[in-house]
Protein backbone atom coordinates (compact mmCIF):
# COMPACT_ATOMS: atom_id res chain seq x y z
CA UNK A 1 0.00 0.00 0.00
CA UNK A 2 1.52 3.35 -0.95
CA UNK A 3 1.84 6.14 1.82
CA UNK A 4 1.45 9.23 1.06
CA UNK A 5 2.96 11.91 2.87
CA UNK A 6 1.76 15.52 1.19
CA UNK A 7 3.86 15.46 -2.27
CA UNK A 8 6.12 12.95 -1.07
CA UNK A 9 5.13 8.91 -1.91
CA UNK A 10 7.19 7.09 0.93
CA UNK A 11 7.16 3.76 -1.00
CA UNK A 12 8.73 5.18 -4.26
CA UNK A 13 11.22 7.27 -2.34
CA UNK A 14 12.10 3.80 -1.10
CA UNK A 15 12.15 1.56 -4.18
CA UNK A 16 14.02 4.70 -6.07
CA UNK A 17 16.56 4.01 -3.48
CA UNK A 18 16.83 0.47 -3.52
CA UNK A 19 17.66 0.98 -7.07
CA UNK A 20 19.88 3.05 -7.21
CA UNK A 21 22.02 1.10 -4.68
CA UNK A 22 21.15 -1.83 -7.17
CA UNK A 23 23.99 -1.05 -9.42
CA UNK A 24 26.05 1.61 -7.72
CA UNK A 25 29.10 1.29 -9.83
CA UNK A 26 27.72 2.06 -12.91
CA UNK A 27 25.79 5.10 -10.89
CA UNK A 28 28.91 6.66 -9.76
CA UNK A 29 29.94 6.10 -13.68
CA UNK A 30 27.16 8.39 -14.66
CA UNK A 31 27.49 11.01 -11.68
CA UNK A 32 30.87 11.46 -12.48
CA UNK A 33 30.09 12.05 -16.03
CA UNK A 34 27.12 14.34 -15.32
CA UNK A 35 29.35 16.33 -12.97
CA UNK A 36 32.45 16.97 -15.12
CA UNK A 37 29.86 17.49 -18.34
CA UNK A 38 28.52 20.37 -16.33
CA UNK A 39 31.60 21.96 -15.67
CA UNK A 40 33.91 21.04 -18.36
CA UNK A 41 34.50 25.00 -18.79
CA UNK A 42 35.59 25.67 -15.21
CA UNK A 43 39.36 26.89 -14.88
CA UNK A 44 40.20 24.21 -12.84
CA UNK A 45 39.63 21.45 -14.44
CA UNK A 46 40.86 23.28 -17.71
CA UNK A 47 44.26 23.54 -15.93
CA UNK A 48 44.57 20.12 -15.19
CA UNK A 49 44.14 19.25 -19.15
CA UNK A 50 40.63 17.50 -18.41
CA UNK A 51 39.91 18.74 -22.03
CA UNK A 52 36.41 17.97 -21.53
CA UNK A 53 36.95 14.32 -20.86
CA UNK A 54 34.59 12.63 -18.47
CA UNK A 55 35.91 9.11 -17.92
CA UNK A 56 37.12 7.81 -14.71
CA UNK A 57 40.74 7.08 -16.26
CA UNK A 58 41.22 10.73 -17.51
CA UNK A 59 39.71 12.13 -14.18
CA UNK A 60 41.86 10.03 -11.96
CA UNK A 61 45.16 10.75 -13.98
CA UNK A 62 44.50 14.34 -14.47
CA UNK A 63 42.93 15.96 -11.52
CA UNK A 64 45.08 15.45 -7.63
CA UNK A 65 43.62 14.62 -4.48
CA UNK A 66 43.52 18.24 -2.28
CA UNK A 67 42.71 19.45 0.63
CA UNK A 68 40.74 23.00 1.13
CA UNK A 69 43.79 24.61 2.06
CA UNK A 70 44.54 23.93 -1.72
CA UNK A 71 41.29 25.51 -3.23
CA UNK A 72 41.20 28.20 -1.02
CA UNK A 73 42.75 30.62 -3.53
CA UNK A 74 40.27 29.19 -5.96
CA UNK A 75 37.29 29.75 -3.74
CA UNK A 76 38.68 33.41 -2.58
CA UNK A 77 38.46 34.65 -6.32
CA UNK A 78 35.02 33.35 -6.29
CA UNK A 79 34.13 35.50 -2.76
CA UNK A 80 35.94 38.50 -4.32
CA UNK A 81 33.30 38.77 -7.06
CA UNK A 82 34.69 37.39 -9.96
CA UNK A 83 32.20 35.50 -12.36
CA UNK A 84 34.35 33.36 -14.38
CA UNK A 85 33.56 30.06 -14.52
CA UNK A 86 36.61 29.25 -12.19
CA UNK A 87 35.25 25.69 -10.06
CA UNK A 88 31.98 25.24 -12.08
CA UNK A 89 30.52 25.94 -14.69
CA UNK A 90 27.43 28.01 -13.89
CA UNK A 91 28.93 30.81 -11.48
CA UNK A 92 28.51 30.48 -8.00
CA UNK A 93 26.35 32.96 -5.57
CA UNK A 94 26.47 31.90 -2.38
CA UNK A 95 28.96 30.85 0.15
CA UNK A 96 28.91 28.46 2.95
CA UNK A 97 30.57 28.91 6.03
CA UNK A 98 31.55 25.63 8.16
CA UNK A 99 31.24 25.97 11.83
CA UNK A 100 35.50 27.23 12.52
CA UNK A 101 35.35 25.10 15.85
CA UNK A 102 38.03 23.09 14.59
CA UNK A 103 41.03 25.97 13.43
CA UNK A 104 39.49 28.43 15.33
CA UNK A 105 37.93 30.09 11.95
CA UNK A 106 35.51 29.01 9.53
CA UNK A 107 36.05 27.55 5.95
CA UNK A 108 34.41 28.84 3.30
CA UNK A 109 32.72 26.44 0.19
CA UNK A 110 30.86 26.89 -2.64
CA UNK A 111 27.05 26.53 -2.19
CA UNK A 112 24.63 25.97 -5.19
CA UNK A 113 21.29 24.86 -6.49
CA UNK A 114 22.39 21.45 -6.84
CA UNK A 115 23.78 20.79 -3.20
CA UNK A 116 20.04 22.10 -2.25
CA UNK A 117 18.74 19.44 -4.26
CA UNK A 118 21.19 16.74 -2.53
CA UNK A 119 20.43 17.63 0.92
CA UNK A 120 15.74 17.38 -0.13
CA UNK A 121 17.42 13.84 -1.43
CA UNK A 122 19.07 12.87 1.67
CA UNK A 123 16.32 14.24 3.61
CA UNK A 124 13.50 12.50 1.31
CA UNK A 125 15.31 8.90 1.75
CA UNK A 126 16.12 8.66 5.27
CA UNK A 127 12.08 10.25 6.06
CA UNK A 128 11.24 7.37 3.58
CA UNK A 129 12.36 4.76 5.95
CA UNK A 130 12.22 6.24 9.16
CA UNK A 131 8.14 6.86 8.70
CA UNK A 132 8.19 3.12 7.55
CA UNK A 133 9.74 2.10 11.24
CA UNK A 134 8.10 5.01 13.57
CA UNK A 135 5.13 6.19 11.19
CA UNK A 136 4.18 10.14 12.48
CA UNK A 137 0.88 11.58 12.01
CA UNK A 138 -0.11 14.77 10.30
CA UNK A 139 1.57 17.03 12.62
CA UNK A 140 4.75 18.90 13.65
CA UNK A 141 8.43 19.16 14.65
CA UNK A 142 10.20 20.37 17.53
CA UNK A 143 12.82 21.35 15.42
CA UNK A 144 15.75 23.49 17.38
CA UNK A 145 17.04 25.18 14.46
CA UNK A 146 18.88 28.94 14.33
CA UNK A 147 19.92 30.75 11.24
CA UNK A 148 22.57 33.38 11.84
CA UNK A 149 22.39 36.16 9.05
CA UNK A 150 23.89 36.17 5.90
CA UNK A 151 26.10 38.88 4.91
CA UNK A 152 27.85 39.73 1.29
CA UNK A 153 31.29 39.07 0.60
CA UNK A 154 33.64 41.62 -1.21
CA UNK A 155 32.30 40.55 -4.07
CA UNK A 156 28.63 40.79 -3.50
CA UNK A 157 27.52 36.93 -2.90
CA UNK A 158 25.44 35.82 -0.66
CA UNK A 159 27.41 34.05 2.37
CA UNK A 160 25.63 32.40 5.83
CA UNK A 161 26.58 28.72 7.33
CA UNK A 162 25.14 25.57 6.05
CA UNK A 163 22.24 25.81 7.57
CA UNK A 164 21.72 29.39 7.19
CA UNK A 165 21.93 28.91 3.11
CA UNK A 166 19.65 25.76 3.39
CA UNK A 167 16.92 27.49 5.72
CA UNK A 168 16.71 31.05 3.51
CA UNK A 169 16.17 28.98 0.86
CA UNK A 170 13.11 30.06 -0.92
CA UNK A 171 11.82 26.07 -1.18
CA UNK A 172 13.05 24.96 2.24
CA UNK A 173 9.81 25.48 4.28
CA UNK A 174 7.13 24.39 2.07
CA UNK A 175 9.75 21.53 1.23
CA UNK A 176 10.21 20.15 4.41
CA UNK A 177 5.86 20.39 5.21
CA UNK A 178 6.39 17.46 2.28
CA UNK A 179 8.52 14.89 4.56
CA UNK A 180 5.96 16.29 7.51
CA UNK A 181 9.05 17.93 9.48
CA UNK A 182 7.17 21.27 9.64
CA UNK A 183 8.53 23.48 12.08
CA UNK A 184 6.48 24.62 15.35
CA UNK A 185 7.89 28.09 15.15
CA UNK A 186 7.38 31.02 13.06
CA UNK A 187 9.97 32.23 10.68
CA UNK A 188 10.86 35.10 13.22
CA UNK A 189 11.78 32.80 15.08
CA UNK A 190 13.86 30.52 13.35
CA UNK A 191 15.63 33.75 11.96
CA UNK A 192 15.61 35.66 14.93
CA UNK A 193 18.85 38.26 15.94
CA UNK A 194 19.28 36.46 19.00
CA UNK A 195 20.01 32.57 19.66
CA UNK A 196 18.94 32.77 23.21
CA UNK A 197 15.79 34.17 22.77
CA UNK A 198 14.57 32.40 19.47
CA UNK A 199 15.57 29.05 21.95
CA UNK A 200 13.12 30.41 24.57
CA UNK A 201 10.43 30.79 21.70
CA UNK A 202 10.83 27.56 20.48
CA UNK A 203 10.51 26.00 23.69
CA UNK A 204 7.38 28.04 24.15
CA UNK A 205 6.00 26.96 20.82
CA UNK A 206 6.77 22.87 21.33
CA UNK A 207 4.52 23.56 24.83
CA UNK A 208 1.66 25.17 22.97
CA UNK A 209 1.91 22.83 20.09
CA UNK A 210 2.48 19.58 22.55
CA UNK A 211 -0.03 17.19 21.02
CA UNK A 212 0.87 18.33 17.34
CA UNK A 213 4.63 17.53 18.19
CA UNK A 214 5.75 14.49 16.22
CA UNK A 215 9.03 14.36 17.14
CA UNK A 216 11.84 16.00 18.40
CA UNK A 217 14.96 17.08 16.92
CA UNK A 218 17.92 19.29 15.68
CA UNK A 219 20.97 19.17 13.88
CA UNK A 220 23.53 18.20 16.52
CA UNK A 221 22.67 16.15 19.93
CA UNK A 222 24.63 19.05 21.64
CA UNK A 223 21.89 20.96 20.63
CA UNK A 224 18.93 18.98 21.84
CA UNK A 225 20.72 18.85 25.50
CA UNK A 226 21.36 22.86 25.26
CA UNK A 227 17.62 23.08 24.64
CA UNK A 228 16.43 21.19 27.52
CA UNK A 229 18.95 22.68 29.92
CA UNK A 230 17.59 25.58 29.35
CA UNK A 231 13.99 24.65 29.81
CA UNK A 232 15.45 23.15 33.22
CA UNK A 233 16.18 26.72 34.13
CA UNK A 234 13.15 28.52 32.32
CA UNK A 235 10.28 26.01 32.87
CA UNK A 236 8.09 27.98 35.33
CA UNK A 237 8.70 30.83 33.88
CA UNK A 238 7.25 29.10 30.66
CA UNK A 239 4.30 28.39 32.37
CA UNK A 240 3.49 32.13 33.28
CA UNK A 241 4.03 32.91 29.55
CA UNK A 242 1.14 30.45 28.73
CA UNK A 243 -0.87 31.04 31.67
CA UNK A 244 -0.88 35.00 31.34
CA UNK A 245 -0.44 34.79 27.25
CA UNK A 246 1.84 37.32 27.19
CA UNK A 247 6.00 36.41 26.03
CA UNK A 248 8.32 36.77 29.05
CA UNK A 249 10.38 40.31 29.20
CA UNK A 250 13.55 37.87 28.31
CA UNK A 251 12.38 38.39 24.67
CA UNK A 252 13.07 41.53 23.48
CA UNK A 253 13.30 41.37 19.63
CA UNK A 254 10.55 43.08 17.99
CA UNK A 255 10.14 40.55 15.72
CA UNK A 256 10.10 37.61 17.60
CA UNK A 257 7.30 39.40 20.16
CA UNK A 258 5.08 40.23 17.36
CA UNK A 259 5.27 36.72 15.80
CA UNK A 260 4.74 35.14 19.22
CA UNK A 261 1.84 37.52 20.68
CA UNK A 262 0.11 35.69 17.17
CA UNK A 263 0.25 32.58 18.66
CA UNK A 264 0.31 33.07 22.36
CA UNK A 265 -2.98 33.03 24.30
CA UNK A 266 -3.90 32.87 28.18
CA UNK A 267 -4.45 28.89 28.83
CA UNK A 268 -4.15 28.38 32.54
CA UNK A 269 -5.35 25.11 32.09
CA UNK A 270 -1.76 23.82 29.71
CA UNK A 271 0.36 25.68 32.10
CA UNK A 272 -1.36 23.61 35.08
CA UNK A 273 -0.60 20.52 33.26
CA UNK A 274 2.93 21.32 32.18
CA UNK A 275 3.84 22.49 35.90
CA UNK A 276 2.57 19.37 37.52
CA UNK A 277 4.17 16.85 34.41
CA UNK A 278 7.97 19.00 35.37
CA UNK A 279 7.15 18.45 39.28
CA UNK A 280 6.45 15.15 38.93
CA UNK A 281 10.08 14.10 37.37
CA UNK A 282 12.57 13.03 39.19
CA UNK A 283 16.18 14.26 37.66
CA UNK A 284 13.94 15.06 34.30
CA UNK A 285 13.65 11.56 33.36
CA UNK A 286 11.58 11.20 30.10
CA UNK A 287 10.74 15.16 30.14
CA UNK A 288 10.49 14.73 26.33
CA UNK A 289 7.26 12.05 26.22
CA UNK A 290 5.75 13.84 29.41
CA UNK A 291 5.94 17.28 27.52
CA UNK A 292 4.95 15.96 23.89
CA UNK A 293 3.01 12.40 24.86
CA UNK A 294 2.75 11.90 20.62
CA UNK A 295 6.19 12.09 19.72
CA UNK A 296 7.98 9.44 17.88
CA UNK A 297 11.45 9.84 18.56
CA UNK A 298 14.38 12.32 18.93
CA UNK A 299 16.05 13.09 15.82
CA UNK A 300 20.05 14.59 15.64
CA UNK A 301 23.18 13.97 14.64
CA UNK A 302 24.86 11.70 17.49
CA UNK A 303 28.08 10.23 16.29
CA UNK A 304 31.44 11.16 16.80
CA UNK A 305 31.78 14.23 18.92
CA UNK A 306 28.40 13.89 20.15
CA UNK A 307 28.33 10.46 21.86
CA UNK A 308 29.39 12.09 25.37
CA UNK A 309 25.96 13.89 25.22
CA UNK A 310 23.66 10.70 24.67
CA UNK A 311 23.89 10.12 28.32
CA UNK A 312 22.05 13.15 29.43
CA UNK A 313 20.11 13.30 25.95
CA UNK A 314 19.00 9.27 27.06
CA UNK A 315 17.75 11.34 30.68
CA UNK A 316 15.41 14.10 28.70
CA UNK A 317 14.25 11.56 26.02
CA UNK A 318 13.30 8.49 28.65
CA UNK A 319 11.69 5.81 26.50
CA UNK A 320 11.56 7.52 22.77
CA UNK A 321 14.23 5.91 20.56
CA UNK A 322 16.96 8.27 19.68
CA UNK A 323 17.53 8.24 15.66
CA UNK A 324 20.70 9.34 14.59
CA UNK A 325 20.45 11.75 11.64
CA UNK A 326 22.47 11.46 7.72
CA UNK A 327 26.01 12.01 7.31
CA UNK A 328 27.35 15.11 5.28
CA UNK A 329 29.11 18.20 6.06
CA UNK A 330 29.04 21.81 5.08
CA UNK A 331 30.76 20.46 2.06
CA UNK A 332 28.38 18.14 1.05
CA UNK A 333 26.33 15.27 1.73
CA UNK A 334 27.03 11.43 1.58
CA UNK A 335 25.04 9.08 2.95
CA UNK A 336 21.38 8.61 4.44
CA UNK A 337 20.11 6.62 7.77
CA UNK A 338 18.36 3.96 6.33
CA UNK A 339 18.50 2.12 9.60
CA UNK A 340 16.63 4.12 12.16
CA UNK A 341 16.18 1.65 14.69
CA UNK A 342 20.02 1.31 15.32
CA UNK A 343 20.98 3.04 18.04
CA UNK A 344 23.29 5.89 17.53
CA UNK A 345 26.65 4.01 19.25
CA UNK A 346 26.24 1.47 16.37
CA UNK A 347 24.62 3.57 13.49
CA UNK A 348 25.47 3.02 9.90
CA UNK A 349 24.69 5.30 6.93
CA UNK A 350 24.26 4.11 3.43
CA UNK A 351 26.07 6.52 1.04
CA UNK A 352 23.67 7.55 -2.02
CA UNK A 353 25.53 6.88 -5.47
CA UNK A 354 24.20 9.84 -7.14
CA UNK A 355 24.44 12.79 -5.07
CA UNK A 356 28.18 12.77 -5.68
CA UNK A 357 31.34 10.81 -6.90
CA UNK A 358 32.84 8.63 -3.97
CA UNK A 359 36.78 7.73 -3.67
CA UNK A 360 37.99 6.02 -0.30
CA UNK A 361 41.62 6.17 1.20
CA UNK A 362 42.57 3.15 2.80
CA UNK A 363 43.97 3.99 6.33
CA UNK A 364 45.30 0.60 7.19
CA UNK A 365 49.08 -0.34 6.39
CA UNK A 366 51.25 1.07 3.37
CA UNK A 367 51.00 0.03 -0.54
CA UNK A 368 54.65 -1.01 -1.56
CA UNK A 369 56.25 1.40 0.40
CA UNK A 370 54.26 4.26 -0.56
CA UNK A 371 53.65 6.94 2.54
CA UNK A 372 49.69 7.04 1.56
CA UNK A 373 47.79 4.10 -0.43
CA UNK A 374 45.62 4.87 -3.91
CA UNK A 375 42.19 5.43 -3.36
CA UNK A 376 39.54 3.01 -3.91
CA UNK A 377 35.77 3.78 -5.84
CA UNK A 378 32.68 3.50 -3.59
CA UNK A 379 32.27 -0.36 -4.78
CA UNK A 380 35.77 -1.36 -4.31
CA UNK A 381 35.47 -0.94 -0.58
CA UNK A 382 36.15 -4.15 2.43
CA UNK A 383 33.86 -4.48 4.90
CA UNK A 384 35.98 -3.53 8.16
CA UNK A 385 38.75 -1.58 6.58
CA UNK A 386 38.75 2.01 7.76
CA UNK A 387 39.10 5.06 4.88
CA UNK A 388 39.34 8.62 4.77
CA UNK A 389 36.31 9.93 2.28
CA UNK A 390 37.30 11.86 -1.11
CA UNK A 391 34.31 13.53 -2.75
CA UNK A 392 33.62 15.40 -5.69
CA UNK A 393 30.52 16.92 -5.99
CA UNK A 394 28.33 19.23 -8.23
CA UNK A 395 29.30 22.33 -6.34
CA UNK A 396 33.01 22.55 -7.65
CA UNK A 397 34.98 20.09 -5.10
CA UNK A 398 37.18 17.89 -7.11
CA UNK A 399 38.84 14.74 -5.20
CA UNK A 400 38.59 17.01 -2.13
CA UNK A 401 39.49 15.35 1.28
CA UNK A 402 36.87 15.67 3.21
CA UNK A 403 39.70 14.45 6.71
CA UNK A 404 36.77 12.08 7.65
CA UNK A 405 37.66 8.83 8.64
CA UNK A 406 34.85 6.01 8.68
CA UNK A 407 34.76 2.19 8.69
CA UNK A 408 32.87 0.01 5.84
CA UNK A 409 30.24 -1.99 8.15
CA UNK A 410 28.60 -3.62 5.06
CA UNK A 411 26.77 -3.42 1.98
CA UNK A 412 23.25 -2.21 0.88
CA UNK A 413 22.95 -3.49 -1.90
CA UNK A 414 25.88 -2.20 -3.88
CA UNK A 415 26.80 0.41 -1.61
CA UNK A 416 28.91 0.38 1.17
CA UNK A 417 27.22 1.18 4.94
CA UNK A 418 29.90 3.34 6.75
CA UNK A 419 30.13 4.14 10.43
CA UNK A 420 31.72 7.47 10.98
CA UNK A 421 34.62 7.08 13.33
CA UNK A 422 36.42 10.55 13.63
CA UNK A 423 37.89 13.24 12.09
CA UNK A 424 41.15 12.87 11.16
CA UNK A 425 42.82 16.14 11.65
CA UNK A 426 42.18 16.14 15.04
CA UNK A 427 44.91 14.42 16.64
CA UNK A 428 47.41 14.61 20.23
CA UNK A 429 50.48 14.11 19.19
CA UNK A 430 54.08 15.47 21.18
CA UNK A 431 56.40 13.35 18.84
CA UNK A 432 55.86 10.08 17.71
CA UNK A 433 52.42 9.15 19.14
CA UNK A 434 49.06 9.63 17.34
CA UNK A 435 45.65 9.70 19.12
CA UNK A 436 42.54 10.89 17.68
CA UNK A 437 39.38 12.11 18.72
CA UNK A 438 37.91 8.60 19.19
CA UNK A 439 40.36 8.17 21.11
CA UNK A 440 40.06 10.92 23.39
CA UNK A 441 36.54 10.05 23.78
CA UNK A 442 37.47 6.47 24.82
CA UNK A 443 39.67 7.99 27.64
CA UNK A 444 37.22 10.51 29.08
CA UNK A 445 34.75 8.23 29.12
CA UNK A 446 36.64 5.34 30.79
CA UNK A 447 37.83 8.05 33.37
CA UNK A 448 34.63 9.18 33.85
CA UNK A 449 33.17 6.14 35.40
CA UNK A 450 35.29 7.37 38.74
CA UNK A 451 32.48 10.22 38.70
CA UNK A 452 29.80 7.39 39.14
CA UNK A 453 29.70 7.18 43.13
CA UNK A 454 30.10 11.37 43.30
CA UNK A 455 26.95 11.54 41.44
CA UNK A 456 27.97 14.21 39.22
CA UNK A 457 28.19 14.09 35.28
CA UNK A 458 30.68 15.45 32.88
CA UNK A 459 28.86 18.57 30.92
CA UNK A 460 31.79 19.10 28.20
CA UNK A 461 35.28 18.56 27.84
CA UNK A 462 38.11 19.24 25.56
CA UNK A 463 41.98 18.98 25.03
CA UNK A 464 45.24 20.42 23.75
CA UNK A 465 48.69 19.56 23.42
CA UNK A 466 50.59 21.65 25.84
CA UNK A 467 54.25 22.30 24.71
CA UNK A 468 54.97 25.00 27.11
CA UNK A 469 56.60 22.57 29.03
CA UNK A 470 59.12 19.99 28.81
CA UNK A 471 58.49 17.73 27.51
CA UNK A 472 55.36 18.49 25.75
CA UNK A 473 52.29 16.26 27.47
CA UNK A 474 48.85 16.62 27.26
CA UNK A 475 46.16 18.69 29.04
CA UNK A 476 42.72 17.62 29.41
CA UNK A 477 39.78 20.03 30.45
CA UNK A 478 36.72 18.85 32.11
CA UNK A 479 33.05 20.58 33.18
CA UNK A 480 31.34 19.16 35.96
CA UNK A 481 28.37 19.41 37.28
CA UNK A 482 28.78 20.07 41.25
CA UNK A 483 31.63 19.00 43.74
CA UNK A 484 33.80 16.27 43.28
CA UNK A 485 36.53 15.05 45.82
CA UNK A 486 39.98 15.79 45.16
CA UNK A 487 41.07 12.08 45.09
CA UNK A 488 38.27 11.38 42.66
CA UNK A 489 39.60 13.72 40.22
CA UNK A 490 43.30 12.57 40.51
CA UNK A 491 42.19 9.16 40.12
CA UNK A 492 40.28 10.33 37.23
CA UNK A 493 43.86 12.11 35.89
CA UNK A 494 45.51 9.06 36.27
CA UNK A 495 42.58 7.12 34.07
CA UNK A 496 42.46 9.41 31.36
CA UNK A 497 46.60 8.73 31.51
CA UNK A 498 46.36 5.05 31.69
CA UNK A 499 43.70 5.07 29.10
CA UNK A 500 45.57 6.63 25.99
CA UNK A 501 46.78 2.77 24.53
CA UNK A 502 48.92 4.24 21.43
CA UNK A 503 52.13 2.14 21.15
CA UNK A 504 53.93 5.54 21.00
CA UNK A 505 52.00 7.59 23.42
CA UNK A 506 52.63 4.60 26.53
CA UNK A 507 56.22 3.81 25.17
CA UNK A 508 56.75 7.89 24.97
CA UNK A 509 55.22 8.21 28.54
CA UNK A 510 57.82 5.50 29.70
CA UNK A 511 60.72 6.93 28.90
CA UNK A 512 59.83 10.72 29.65
CA UNK A 513 59.75 11.51 26.46
CA UNK A 514 55.60 13.26 26.88
CA UNK A 515 55.62 14.49 30.31
CA UNK A 516 52.37 13.45 32.76
CA UNK A 517 49.25 14.38 31.34
CA UNK A 518 47.48 17.21 33.53
CA UNK A 519 43.55 17.49 33.89
CA UNK A 520 42.22 20.95 34.87
CA UNK A 521 38.61 21.08 35.94
CA UNK A 522 37.00 24.84 35.01
CA UNK A 523 34.31 26.61 36.34
CA UNK A 524 30.50 25.95 35.54
CA UNK A 525 29.56 27.63 32.19
CA UNK A 526 32.54 27.69 30.70
CA UNK A 527 32.20 25.51 27.69
CA UNK A 528 28.47 27.62 27.34
CA UNK A 529 31.14 30.66 26.84
CA UNK A 530 33.15 28.87 24.44
CA UNK A 531 29.46 28.78 22.31
CA UNK A 532 28.92 31.84 22.67
CA UNK A 533 32.47 33.50 20.68
CA UNK A 534 31.50 31.12 18.16
CA UNK A 535 28.08 32.67 18.28
CA UNK A 536 30.02 35.98 17.94
CA UNK A 537 31.92 35.01 15.33
CA UNK A 538 28.58 34.37 12.92
CA UNK A 539 28.23 30.72 13.08
CA UNK A 540 24.78 29.25 13.72
CA UNK A 541 23.86 27.46 16.93
CA UNK A 542 22.97 24.19 15.26
CA UNK A 543 25.86 23.90 13.24
CA UNK A 544 28.11 24.20 16.35
CA UNK A 545 30.03 21.25 17.43
CA UNK A 546 32.27 21.77 21.03
CA UNK A 547 36.21 21.31 19.69
CA UNK A 548 37.84 18.40 21.09
CA UNK A 549 40.98 19.47 20.21
CA UNK A 550 42.13 22.98 20.54
CA UNK A 551 44.62 24.11 18.29
CA UNK A 552 47.47 26.93 19.18
CA UNK A 553 46.25 28.92 16.81
CA UNK A 554 43.04 29.21 18.59
CA UNK A 555 43.87 31.50 20.95
CA UNK A 556 40.32 33.19 21.81
CA UNK A 557 39.24 29.68 23.05
CA UNK A 558 42.63 29.19 24.67
CA UNK A 559 41.92 32.38 27.15
CA UNK A 560 38.24 31.31 27.81
CA UNK A 561 39.61 28.01 29.52
CA UNK A 562 42.95 29.33 30.89
CA UNK A 563 40.97 32.11 32.65
CA UNK A 564 38.44 29.70 33.99
CA UNK A 565 40.44 26.71 35.80
CA UNK A 566 39.71 26.05 39.16
CA UNK A 567 41.55 23.34 40.00
CA UNK A 568 44.11 21.34 38.44
CA UNK A 569 45.83 17.38 38.55
CA UNK A 570 49.10 16.12 37.31
CA UNK A 571 48.93 12.10 36.75
CA UNK A 572 51.20 10.05 38.84
CA UNK A 573 50.79 7.11 36.36
CA UNK A 574 54.31 6.05 34.98
CA UNK A 575 56.27 7.08 37.67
Amino acid sequence: MLVKMGEIDVEDVIEEFEKVTMDAKRVQAETLKKILEQNSVAEYLQNYGLDGRTDLESFKSCVPLVTHQELEPYIQRIIDGNTYPILTGAPITTISLSSGTTQGKPKFVPFNEELFESTMQIYRTSFAYRNREFPVERGKALAFVYSSKQFKTSGGLNAGTATTNLFRHPQFRERMKGIQSQCCSPDEVIFGPDFHQSLYCHLLCGLLCRDEVQFVSSTFAHSIVHAFETFEQYWEQLCVDIREGVVSDVVTAPSIRTAMSKVLRPNPELADLIHKKCSSLTNWYGLIPELFPNAKYVLGIMTGSMEPYLKKLRRYAGWLPLVCADYGASEGWIAANVNPKSPPESATFTVLPDIGYFEFIPLTGECNGRSEPEPVGLTEVEVGQEYEVVITTFAGLYRYRLGDAVKVMGFHNSTPEIKFICRRNLLLTVNIDKNTEKDLQIAVEEASKCLALEKVDLVDFTSLVDRSTEPGHYLIFWELAGEVDDNVLQECCNCLDQSFTDPGYTSSRKVRSIGPLELRVVHRGTFRKMLEHFLNLGAAVSQYKTPRCVGPKNKAVLQILYDNVSKSYLSTSYE
